[in-house]
Protein backbone atom coordinates (compact mmCIF):
# COMPACT_ATOMS: atom_id res chain seq x y z
CA UNK A 1 0.00 0.00 0.00
CA UNK A 2 1.41 3.14 -0.76
CA UNK A 3 0.62 6.64 1.22
CA UNK A 4 -0.49 9.95 -0.39
CA UNK A 5 1.61 12.41 -0.40
CA UNK A 6 0.21 14.26 3.17
CA UNK A 7 0.66 11.24 4.94
CA UNK A 8 4.12 10.60 3.68
CA UNK A 9 4.94 14.14 5.16
CA UNK A 10 3.08 13.69 8.34
CA UNK A 11 5.08 10.70 8.77
CA UNK A 12 8.08 12.63 8.48
CA UNK A 13 6.88 15.18 11.38
CA UNK A 14 6.20 11.96 13.57
CA UNK A 15 9.68 10.57 13.17
CA UNK A 16 8.56 7.30 12.23
CA UNK A 17 8.43 5.30 8.50
CA UNK A 18 5.46 2.16 9.22
CA UNK A 19 6.21 -1.14 7.49
CA UNK A 20 2.40 -1.25 7.52
CA UNK A 21 1.35 1.68 5.68
CA UNK A 22 -2.69 0.86 6.53
CA UNK A 23 -2.08 0.94 10.05
CA UNK A 24 -1.57 4.44 10.01
CA UNK A 25 -4.20 5.06 7.30
CA UNK A 26 -6.75 3.53 10.11
CA UNK A 27 -5.49 5.61 12.97
CA UNK A 28 -6.61 9.12 11.26
CA UNK A 29 -9.61 7.60 10.22
CA UNK A 30 -12.31 9.10 11.98
CA UNK A 31 -15.58 6.80 12.68
CA UNK A 32 -17.68 9.83 10.35
CA UNK A 33 -15.60 8.55 7.69
CA UNK A 34 -15.86 5.01 7.86
CA UNK A 35 -18.09 2.21 5.96
CA UNK A 36 -17.84 -1.21 5.85
CA UNK A 37 -14.73 -1.46 3.84
CA UNK A 38 -13.17 1.10 5.57
CA UNK A 39 -11.70 0.50 9.24
CA UNK A 40 -11.90 3.58 11.41
CA UNK A 41 -9.62 5.01 14.52
CA UNK A 42 -11.66 3.75 17.27
CA UNK A 43 -10.11 -0.13 18.73
CA UNK A 44 -6.85 1.74 17.64
CA UNK A 45 -7.53 4.69 20.23
CA UNK A 46 -8.68 2.28 22.94
CA UNK A 47 -5.44 0.11 22.63
CA UNK A 48 -3.01 3.74 22.41
CA UNK A 49 -4.50 4.78 25.56
CA UNK A 50 -2.95 2.01 26.98
CA UNK A 51 0.13 1.85 25.89
CA UNK A 52 0.21 5.45 26.07
CA UNK A 53 -0.36 4.96 29.77
CA UNK A 54 2.39 2.19 30.09
CA UNK A 55 5.04 4.51 28.17
CA UNK A 56 4.17 7.41 30.92
CA UNK A 57 4.28 4.85 33.87
CA UNK A 58 7.33 3.56 33.12
CA UNK A 59 8.94 7.38 32.80
CA UNK A 60 7.73 9.08 35.60
CA UNK A 61 8.66 6.32 38.10
CA UNK A 62 12.23 6.40 36.77
CA UNK A 63 12.12 9.90 36.44
CA UNK A 64 11.43 10.24 40.17
CA UNK A 65 12.45 7.24 42.41
CA UNK A 66 11.23 8.83 45.45
CA UNK A 67 8.10 10.25 44.44
CA UNK A 68 5.18 8.77 46.34
CA UNK A 69 2.20 7.04 44.46
CA UNK A 70 0.23 10.13 45.57
CA UNK A 71 2.32 12.21 43.81
CA UNK A 72 3.33 10.25 40.68
CA UNK A 73 -1.09 9.49 39.85
CA UNK A 74 -2.09 13.28 39.06
CA UNK A 75 1.71 13.84 37.07
CA UNK A 76 0.33 10.65 35.17
CA UNK A 77 -3.35 11.89 34.75
CA UNK A 78 -1.81 15.41 33.72
CA UNK A 79 0.11 13.61 31.01
CA UNK A 80 -1.98 11.14 29.35
CA UNK A 81 -5.43 13.31 29.50
CA UNK A 82 -6.91 13.93 26.01
CA UNK A 83 -6.16 17.74 26.39
CA UNK A 84 -2.21 16.85 25.99
CA UNK A 85 -2.94 14.03 23.54
CA UNK A 86 -4.43 16.91 21.71
CA UNK A 87 -1.79 19.22 22.24
CA UNK A 88 0.98 16.68 21.01
CA UNK A 89 -1.31 16.24 17.63
CA UNK A 90 -0.99 20.08 16.98
CA UNK A 91 2.48 20.02 17.38
CA UNK A 92 2.71 17.84 14.46
CA UNK A 93 -0.31 19.12 12.30
CA UNK A 94 -2.17 15.68 12.77
CA UNK A 95 -5.38 17.78 11.99
CA UNK A 96 -4.83 18.17 8.59
CA UNK A 97 -4.31 14.63 7.77
CA UNK A 98 -7.67 13.14 9.72
CA UNK A 99 -10.05 11.64 7.36
CA UNK A 100 -13.37 12.78 8.53
CA UNK A 101 -17.19 12.55 7.31
CA UNK A 102 -18.69 16.00 5.85
CA UNK A 103 -20.33 16.97 8.86
CA UNK A 104 -17.13 16.95 11.30
CA UNK A 105 -15.61 18.82 8.70
CA UNK A 106 -18.05 21.37 8.79
CA UNK A 107 -17.94 21.51 12.48
CA UNK A 108 -14.10 21.99 12.32
CA UNK A 109 -13.39 18.31 13.76
CA UNK A 110 -10.04 18.89 12.43
CA UNK A 111 -9.22 21.34 15.09
CA UNK A 112 -11.48 19.67 18.19
CA UNK A 113 -9.44 18.67 21.18
CA UNK A 114 -11.57 15.08 21.55
CA UNK A 115 -11.08 14.16 18.08
CA UNK A 116 -7.01 15.41 18.24
CA UNK A 117 -6.48 13.46 21.20
CA UNK A 118 -8.24 10.35 20.06
CA UNK A 119 -6.60 9.96 16.78
CA UNK A 120 -3.05 10.82 18.58
CA UNK A 121 -3.91 7.87 20.66
CA UNK A 122 -4.91 5.99 17.58
CA UNK A 123 -1.54 6.95 15.90
CA UNK A 124 0.58 5.36 19.07
CA UNK A 125 -1.31 2.08 18.85
CA UNK A 126 -0.20 2.00 15.07
CA UNK A 127 3.15 2.08 16.00
CA UNK A 128 2.76 -0.61 18.77
CA UNK A 129 0.95 -2.64 16.36
CA UNK A 130 3.64 -2.53 13.34
CA UNK A 131 6.59 -2.77 15.80
CA UNK A 132 6.09 -3.31 18.94
CA UNK A 133 6.33 -1.04 22.44
CA UNK A 134 9.71 0.10 22.45
CA UNK A 135 9.30 1.98 18.92
CA UNK A 136 6.13 3.53 20.60
CA UNK A 137 7.55 4.57 23.61
CA UNK A 138 10.44 6.08 21.66
CA UNK A 139 8.15 7.95 19.33
CA UNK A 140 6.03 8.80 22.70
CA UNK A 141 9.00 9.58 25.05
CA UNK A 142 10.39 12.55 22.28
CA UNK A 143 7.05 13.56 21.08
CA UNK A 144 6.30 14.00 24.97
CA UNK A 145 9.58 15.55 25.54
CA UNK A 146 9.83 18.08 28.74
CA UNK A 147 6.48 17.94 29.72
CA UNK A 148 7.61 14.44 31.17
CA UNK A 149 9.93 16.41 33.57
CA UNK A 150 8.28 19.42 34.03
CA UNK A 151 4.51 18.23 34.85
CA UNK A 152 3.58 19.97 38.23
CA UNK A 153 3.72 17.70 41.59
CA UNK A 154 0.10 18.90 41.60
CA UNK A 155 -1.09 18.27 38.37
CA UNK A 156 -4.87 17.57 38.57
CA UNK A 157 -6.91 19.72 35.73
CA UNK A 158 -7.88 23.38 36.87
CA UNK A 159 -11.47 22.86 37.35
CA UNK A 160 -10.75 19.76 39.94
CA UNK A 161 -8.54 22.15 41.45
CA UNK A 162 -10.44 24.70 41.88
CA UNK A 163 -13.32 23.09 43.41
CA UNK A 164 -11.39 20.81 45.83
CA UNK A 165 -10.02 24.39 46.85
CA UNK A 166 -13.66 25.89 47.54
CA UNK A 167 -14.84 22.91 49.15
CA UNK A 168 -11.78 22.98 51.56
CA UNK A 169 -12.95 26.21 52.92
CA UNK A 170 -16.58 25.21 53.18
CA UNK A 171 -18.00 26.45 50.31
CA UNK A 172 -20.29 25.33 47.53
CA UNK A 173 -18.38 24.08 43.97
CA UNK A 174 -17.57 26.98 41.59
CA UNK A 175 -20.33 27.78 38.64
CA UNK A 176 -19.68 28.41 35.18
CA UNK A 177 -21.36 31.09 33.07
CA UNK A 178 -21.52 31.58 28.86
CA UNK A 179 -21.15 35.45 28.85
CA UNK A 180 -20.69 35.07 24.78
CA UNK A 181 -20.51 33.03 21.96
CA UNK A 182 -19.38 33.95 18.76
CA UNK A 183 -17.69 33.01 15.53
CA UNK A 184 -19.14 30.66 12.53
CA UNK A 185 -20.69 27.17 13.66
CA UNK A 186 -18.02 25.00 12.47
CA UNK A 187 -15.55 27.28 14.21
CA UNK A 188 -16.99 28.89 17.52
CA UNK A 189 -15.63 30.98 20.33
CA UNK A 190 -16.64 30.77 23.95
CA UNK A 191 -16.41 32.96 26.75
CA UNK A 192 -16.74 31.40 29.87
CA UNK A 193 -16.80 33.32 33.51
CA UNK A 194 -16.38 30.84 36.50
CA UNK A 195 -17.58 32.52 40.02
CA UNK A 196 -16.92 31.27 43.90
CA UNK A 197 -19.47 31.89 46.40
CA UNK A 198 -17.15 34.53 47.86
CA UNK A 199 -17.77 36.48 44.92
CA UNK A 200 -14.23 35.85 43.17
CA UNK A 201 -14.75 36.06 39.64
CA UNK A 202 -12.41 35.33 36.33
CA UNK A 203 -13.14 34.61 32.85
CA UNK A 204 -11.61 33.11 29.57
CA UNK A 205 -12.39 32.90 26.37
CA UNK A 206 -11.44 29.41 23.95
CA UNK A 207 -12.96 27.07 20.77
CA UNK A 208 -14.55 25.22 23.12
CA UNK A 209 -16.65 25.53 25.95
CA UNK A 210 -14.25 22.72 28.19
CA UNK A 211 -10.94 24.60 27.07
CA UNK A 212 -12.56 28.18 28.18
CA UNK A 213 -13.57 26.77 31.64
CA UNK A 214 -10.53 25.28 32.42
CA UNK A 215 -8.61 28.42 31.44
CA UNK A 216 -11.05 30.51 33.49
CA UNK A 217 -10.50 27.91 36.23
CA UNK A 218 -6.70 28.43 36.01
CA UNK A 219 -6.76 31.48 36.12
CA UNK A 220 -8.91 32.15 39.20
CA UNK A 221 -6.91 29.73 40.85
CA UNK A 222 -4.04 31.37 40.81
CA UNK A 223 -5.58 34.77 41.87
CA UNK A 224 -7.18 33.38 44.79
CA UNK A 225 -4.11 30.88 46.02
CA UNK A 226 -2.17 33.93 46.04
Amino acid sequence: MKLAAELVAFSQRLGYTFTRPDLLVRAVTHPSMSSPQRDNNQRLEFLGDRVLGLVMAQALFEADRTAAEGVLAPRFNALVRKETCADVARQIDLGLVLKLGRSEQKSGGRRKETLLGDAMEAVIAAIYLDAGFEAAQTVVLRLWGNRIHKVEDDARDPKTALQEWAQARGEPPPSYVELARSGPDHQPVFTIEVRLASGATDRATAGSKRQAEQAAAKSLLAKVTQ
